[in-house]
This record gives structure tokens, C-alpha cells and sequence, in this order.
């Protein structure tokens, strides 16, 4: 027994002993390779240098995307009910008991285009869901994941639930919503999410006369540590008012090239008709969301990201024109998230008429705590009424 014992310590002591000379391996080679790194100037700039550097040797490489469990998981989302069963009409001739010829017709179930008597079948409806696109590269978040977001403004109360409350309650109430995903869809793991409003349109024009107003850096910081504190990722979301996303998006590039940061963008404080934010609703074309989309492939590209999740919110048809334009890129993943408020069934007929009917890649769904239940009677829709929609919807942003 004795024997075993000591033969296991000896063992594990060769295997930390083992590991244990690869780091100083590593060490050793950053030493004479960057030895500026162990002066006693080094800069905190210089040792955060170091850090990714022996993160980057140490950190094992992202597996391929899986497409077989991809394909599975998108048919999963896309929720489609049974195809209709095909039937066609068959006629026999019989002969009754006095030799007379009688005319059978009866109706028999038939497969698509496999037709025995060569007549065409009852077409069977079409699914637009799963979307067949491009696949996404390795460590990708969708459609693995769920992401549950607070959406709002830390400037404002009336926003959304992002500023509404206490940096500790939001938090709390965010994992809170969280869980009660998880415990809905038990295969779909949750990501909770900060979803912040970068650039806020607005009612006065500005210095610029653009009607918007861009949030300072040291806010969105703000965000970055608060979504650090409950493993969090973060979305920064843009209003442009009478500016555009060629000039806006430049401007938060150094979050972008950050791993957990993405992009949402709103059409309807995109006013290309010259008329101010909060008169009409505004509207992106294809070309501008292609634009998006093709700024933070690069980005991924530029900084070997995994992809990036790009949100456009809609809840009217011209919000979004031109939809089967829009290219959906290995590097970014886009979401259609339907943002419109009211009862439950306002809120599906919004999502089955302007986000189910003209499907791009995955969807999303905005939750109002407010505006949603302003008549009498109605309640907030829950993960089950949700989870019900087809296809569902694999990003949900509470407001």
C-alpha cells in the first residue's frame, strides 16, 4: 500500500515538476527575446505587454466550429411546426357483386415529388427559418448561447433598466432575468449583458447640429468594469441623429477591438429625411448595416477576435430597407431584435410581420418592464412565451 502511495507522489511530483520547467522555459525565452520587460522601469503599459504575451503561449487554441451542432441548434431556434402531410387522390375501378364497375377515388399520403400516379402534390409551406448563411468562425457566441441584456443610459432613469437602479441592484435583477432563462431553456447556457447606449439622439441639434449626443469615455468605462463584475459582455449602441455610421463608428473603435464589446445599432433615430429625432421614425438601408457589419469584420480580422454580434432594432418595415442585402460575415453575427412595445400579441405581430418574414441570420426581442403592461389586464410575456415564437429568439433585451 505504501508502495502505491509513494509512487503516486512520485508521479504527480514529475508532472508538476514537468510543468513547472515549461513555464521557466517561457520565462526564460521572454527574458532574452523582450528584456526591457524585466527592468525595473517597466511601465504598467509594458507589463500588461507581458501579460498577454504569456497568456497568448499559455492559452490553448479555439476548436473549430462544430457545423453539425450548429445546423442542429439553428433547426432548434428556428422552432418550425411539422410539414403538412401531402395527399393526392387515387381512383380504382371495382366491380360490385352483379359485375357492374364502380369508381374508387380515395385520398393517400405522398412524399414530396415521389408522386405514383406522376400528378404534382399539394406543395408542402415553405420555412424561411433556419436562414442558410455563412457559418461563423471558432468561438462564435451564437446560436450556443443566450444573451440576456439591460438595456439603457447611465445619465438617464427613464431609458431603461441599465440606469434605473443602483449599479449593485441592476446587476442583481439582470442575473435575476438571467436565471430565469436558464432554468426555461436548460440546453441554451445564458451570457448576461450590459447593453449601453453610446451615442443618444436627441431633441436640440447640438454644437454640430446633429441632433446627437455622444456619451464620454469615462462612462463607458463604467460599463466595461461594471459587466466585468458578473462575467458580462457589452454592447455599445448607437443613436445617430442627422450623423452616420462612417463617422460615429470610428470614434468607439478602441472598444470594439476589445473581445467582449459589440455593436447595436437603432434605424429609428437614423434621420436621413432631415426631420429631428422623436418626430418620425428613422430608417437604415442594407448598405449602411452592410457598412456596420464589413467595419467590425475587420476589426476581428485586425485583432483575431471571435466574431462579433452586431444588434439592428426594428419594429416597423422602413426601419430596415433592402433586408436580403445584407451579408452576414463569418467575423460578425447579426440580429434582427424586434423593439417594439405593447400587449403580448401587438408585440408578436410586430415580430411575425417586420422580423419573422424577412429573416436575415438570428433574432432578438426586446422586453419593455414599463410600457409593456400599460393597459389593464396585461403582464410582462415570460421566457415559456417567448420560447414558443418561431424562430426564437436567441438575443433578449429588457428596457
Amino acid at each position: 500500500m505504501k508502495g502505491k502511495i509513494f509512487s503516486k507522489i512520485k508521479s504527480t511530483y514529475r508532472s508538476t515538476h514537468f510543468w513547472f520547467f515549461v513555464v521557466f522555459l517561457i520565462a526564460l525565452f521572454i527574458f532574452f527575446i523582450l528584456p526591457e520587460f524585466f527592468s525595473s522601469n517597466v511601465s504598467n503599459g509594458e507589463k500588461i505587454k507581458i501579460n498577454e504575451i504569456v497568456k497568448t503561449l499559455l492559452s490553448p487554441e479555439l476548436l473549430p466550429l462544430d457545423t453539425i451542432a450548429y445546423d442542429k441548434k439553428m433547426t432548434e431556434l428556428a422552432n418550425n411546426p411539422p410539414d403538412p402531410i401531402v395527399f393526392e387522390t387515387v381512383k380504382t375501378i371495382e366491380k360490385d357483386q352483379n359485375g357492374k364497375s364502380i369508381t374508387k377515388t380515395t385520398k393517400v399520403p405522398v412524399s414530396l415529388g415521389h408522386s405514383p400516379t406522376g400528378e404534382p402534390p399539394q406543395p408542402t409551406r415553405t420555412h424561411l427559418w433556419p436562414v442558410k448563411t455563412v457559418y461563423p468562425n471558432a468561438g462564435a457566441i451564437l446560436p450556443f448561447n443566450r444573451i440576456v441584456a439591460y438595456y439603457g443610459n447611465l445619465y438617464s432613469t427613464k431609458m431603461g433598466a441599465l440606469g434605473e437602479y443602483p449599479e449593485s441592484e441592476m446587476l442583481q435583477k439582470l442575473q435575476a432575468e438571467a436565471k430565469k432563462w436558464q432554468d426555461a431553456d436548460p440546453s441554451t447556457p445564458v451570457i448576461p449583458a450590459l447593453h449601453y447606449i453610446a451615442v443618444v439622439a436627441q431633441e436640440s441639434a447640438g454644437q454640430d447640429g446633429k441632433y446627437r449626443a455622444r456619451m464620454p469615455y469615462s462612462e463607458i468605462g463604467k460599463i466595461i468594469k461594471m459587466a466585468e463584475k458578473i462575467n458580462a459582455i457589452v454592447f455599445l449602441d448607437i443613436q445617430v441623429g442627422f450623423s452616420d455610421l462612417q463617422t460615429e463608428l470610428p470614434l468607439l473603435e478602441k472598444y470594439f477591438k476589445m473581445p467582449q464589446v459589440h455593436l447595436g445599432i437603432d434605424p429609428e433615430f437614423s434621420m436621413k429625411n432631415g426631420i429631428r429625432p422623436g418626430k418620425v421614425v428613422g430608417t437604415y438601408d442594407a448598405a449602411d448595416i452592410n457598412f456596420a457589419a464589413n467595419y467590425l469584420a475587420k476589426i476581428v480580422k485586425e485583432n483575431n477576435l471571435t466574431p462579433k454580434i452586431f444588434i439592428i432594432h426594428r419594429y416597423t418595415q422602413k426601419m430596415v430597407t433592402n433586408y436580403k442585402e445584407i451579408k452576414p460575415l463569418p467575423e460578425v453575427q447579426i440580429v434582427m431584435n424586434m423593439d417594439g412595445w405593447g400587449g403580448a400579441a401587438k408585440k408578436i405581430n410586430t415580430y411575425q410581420q417586420f422580423v419573422y418574414k424577412e429573416p436575415v441570420q438570428f433574432t432578438g426581442f426586446k422586453l419593455f418592464y414599463k410600457n409593456d403592461i400599460l393597459t389593464t389586464g396585461t403582464v410582462l410575456m415570460t421566457p415559456n412565451d417567448l420560447l414558443k415564437l418561431n424562430p426564437k429568439p436567441i438575443y433578449i433585451q429588457y428596457q
